[in-house]
């Protein structure tokens, strides 16, 4: 059974955790100038597109920099939906400031379609969270957000494991407000900074740099 229950900045927090934590993830990035993002489970497309508007505002920041979205579902329908970036009036009103709307939308009948340069910037792909990750690649942001409730304790652990192997040590995983790997897996502690982040177990420890916000970044 899947659920296509979504919205635009869904729990706001993490997606504000996120624009903070990017600088650390730029400067230990600086020699290869890339990013890449998953998100898996991404349903419709709120969540990818509200991480491509939050690239977007920092547009200058990134300037020469690659940056990868990788949004992913097991629904073909879903996927055809966020590709599309059409959206009405109930679901740009969810999640989604006025000022947003105004700059990556425009009014298509009674319903919102988002900007051609943010549809552009992410890639969409039916994916079972079930399946092998490595033929994905390395990813330094996860977003694997309000879905793992809907499994088992042992599918869980499992999809966490994997999603392990794909981040470097100061990468990021963001998981829904309901979620925690507390008892369900032990690769994963909180962010020292973040509280709404996760990183793998130990890799703090493991940083030439500590994870600690400098100022003016």
């Amino acid at each position: 059974m899947v659920t296509n229950e979504t919205f635009f900045f869904r729990d706001r927090a993490p997606f504000d955790q996120l624009r903070e934590a990017l600088p650390l993830l730029m400067r230990e990035r600086e020699n290869h100038r890339q990013i890449r993002f998953w998100s898996a489970a991404c349903s419709t497309g709120q969540e990818p597109y509200s991480i491509a508007m939050i690239l977007d505002e920092e547009a200058r920041r990134l300037a020469g920099w690659s940056v990868d979205i990788l949004a992913t579902d097991i629904s073909e329908a879903v996927l055809a939906t966020a590709r599309a970036g059409l959206y009405n009036q109930f679901e740009v009103q969810r999640g989604l400031p006025v000022a947003h709307l105004l700059r990556y939308f425009r009014q298509e009948g009674e319903r919102w379609r988002v900007a051609e340069h943010l549809r552009t910037r992410i890639r969409y792909r039916a994916f079972n969270l079930i399946s092998d990750f490595s033929e994905l690649g390395r990813f330094d942001i996860v977003f694997c957000r309000n879905v793992l409730i809907y499994f088992d304790v042992q599918a869980r652990a499992a999809v966490l494991d994997r999603i392990s192997r794909l981040l470097p040590a100061d990468g990021l995983l963001v998981l829904g407000s309901a979620e925690t790997v507390i008892g369900v897996s032990e690769k994963f502690e909180r962010h020292p900074d973040f509280p709404m982040l996760w990183i793998r177990r130990g890799a703090a420890r493991e940083q030439r740099v500590p994870l600690k916000l400098v100022a003016g970044a």
